[in-house]
């Protein structure tokens, strides 16, 4: 297991989209906890999810292509359906923006 700590350094280090990681999840969390005051308000919290779901995704698929060959079996396996289930969060996710976005017109 100590072969992954030097992959997740790297990948901390890569750069980011605005703005990401902890603060990105503190903001949606706030967000969700007051309630969006209106459709429009939803659907722009609804992005920020698709958006935090895809990058959770592209995170599990490099670190499964990182430690390909370096994790027990079961573990490659483990991470590999993590990745799955992050990429079919983000398609919900992109599905329910599309619908908001049919029903009431594209988020602001």
């Amino acid at each position: 297991m100590s072969e992954v700590h030097p992959l997740l350094d790297a990948l901390t280090g890569l750069p980011r989209t605005r703005p990401a990681g902890p603060a990105e999840a503190e903001v949606l969390l706030a967000g969700l906890r007051s309630r969006p005051a209106g459709p429009a308000e939803a659907e722009v919290l609804l992005a920020g999810l698709r958006s935090a779901a895809a990058r959770w995704a592209d995170l599990l698929y490099e670190a499964g292509e990182g430690a390909r060959g370096q994790l027990p079996p079961r573990a490659q396996a483990a991470l590999t359906l993590a990745f799955r289930r992050a990429e079919e969060s983000y398609v919900e996710l992109e599905i329910a923006l599309r619908d908001c976005t049919d029903h009431h017109g594209p988020a602001r």
